[in-house]
């Protein structure tokens, strides 16, 4: 929802990220388009409030935008508004959100997930502050300031043709690159405090008794391939499932899902074969699902036996190059390296 309501506070001591909040500062008075780059759940929506509120335009709309959450003809009405009768079902006229944030600052997400017809008109409101409503030709003027995020790297996409270079180029007066939480690892156990000190007074508990020094070693040692908003479901879980205010929180569930009863992974492939005689294909579909292990068992230890037989297959497939071998289970090389240390099967440093 669009609001003027302050940000909330922004928590964190390391050096990088205390660099990049630093690099807020000196460009948020400037009337300039700026870009967040950052994994989800960094706080990317965190910096571009902190934008807003430290620059001249503090006491004006702060309107923001997830541009993936909609089709392409849903978006661009969102954006830019539409007149009555634009398209099936628009009855009224709708007011865009670039005419709501008029003299404050809109902040768009996922900026690459738009069309690059609709980044054609989002280049000519930056350069012209000029559009029209969807279903007008009447041209609208507005003064607002752009902030824009990514989790992906929008210079690649554009080498590849799938994001404008104009449109980059206009936007990326200046970037500013949000480190992921396990570059951020001073910040862990002081985030995780707070998280779960807001927990405790959520649940109308007088104070939160702590982690032990065995659920801080667990939190220092994660990779966190969610994040900060990883961290905060972490935290906020070990504190609301505590009998009481007293108890320190010994122990850290990482996975909600995990469960012996939890459904088998089921493997579902899709096969188009052209039947003899007709002209369009028939779909058959295979779906083999996981053999259920001889019950019972360690169930900590199957997974950990799981999970190593993957790392080592990836890396015998990706010629024990880990990068690749990272890419073949979907994982970040961040990720992987982890895993890589938790089950002990990185060779060791001379």
């Amino acid at each position: 929802m669009d609001t003027n309501a302050a940000p909330d506070s922004i928590l964190g001591q390391s050096d990088n990220f205390l660099a990049a909040l630093e690099r807020v500062s000196r460009v948020a008075p400037l009337n300039k388009p700026i870009l967040i780059i950052g994994e989800r759940g960094s706080g990317k929506e965190l910096i571009a409030a902190r934008l807003h509120y430290l620059s001249e335009r503090w006491s004006r709309p702060y309107v923001k935008f997830n541009c993936a959450a909609l089709n392409e003809e849903l978006l661009e009405s969102e954006l830019f508004g539409h007149v009555a009768g634009a398209f099936t079902g628009a009855a009224r006229a709708r007011v865009g959100r670039f005419e709501l944030a008029n003299g404050g600052t809109i902040f768009l997400d996922e900026l690459a997930s738009m069309s690059q017809r609709l980044q054609e008109k989002l280049l000519r409101v930056i350069e012209y502050g000029e559009f029209e409503r969807v279903g007008s030709s009447e041209t609208l003027r507005v003064d607002v300031r752009l902030v824009g995020a990514a989790n992906v790297d929008l210079p690649s996409l554009a080498r590849a043709g799938k994001f404008r270079e104009d449109l980059l180029d206009r936007l990326s007066f200046d970037v500013i690159t949000v480190p992921p939480l396990r570059e951020r690892r001073d910040d862990i156990l002081l985030l995780a405090q707070k998280f779960a000190e807001s927990m405790a007074t959520e649940m109308g508990r007088e104070y939160f008794a702590g982690f032990s020094p065995a659920a801080e070693r667990a939190l220092l040692s994660y990779d966190w391939p969610g994040n900060v908003r990883e961290l905060r479901n972490v935290a906020e879980r070990a504190v609301y499932r505590l009998d009481s205010a007293r108890q320190v929180v010994d122990r850290i569930e990482f996975d909600p899902f995990a469960s012996p009863y939890r459904p088998h992974a089921v493997q579902a492939r899709v096969a188009s074969e052209p039947v003899a005689g007709e002209a369009s294909s028939r779909a058959e579909t295979t779906v083999e699902v996981a053999k259920v292990p001889q019950l019972p068992l360690d169930f900590h230890q199957s997974v950990a036996d799981y999970e190593t037989g993957l790392l080592q297959q990836a890396l015998e497939d990706g010629r024990f190059n880990q990068k690749r071998a990272a890419e073949l289970l979907s994982l970040t090389y961040h990720q992987f390296r982890g895993l890589l240390r938790k089950y002990k099967l990185l060779a060791p440093e001379r």
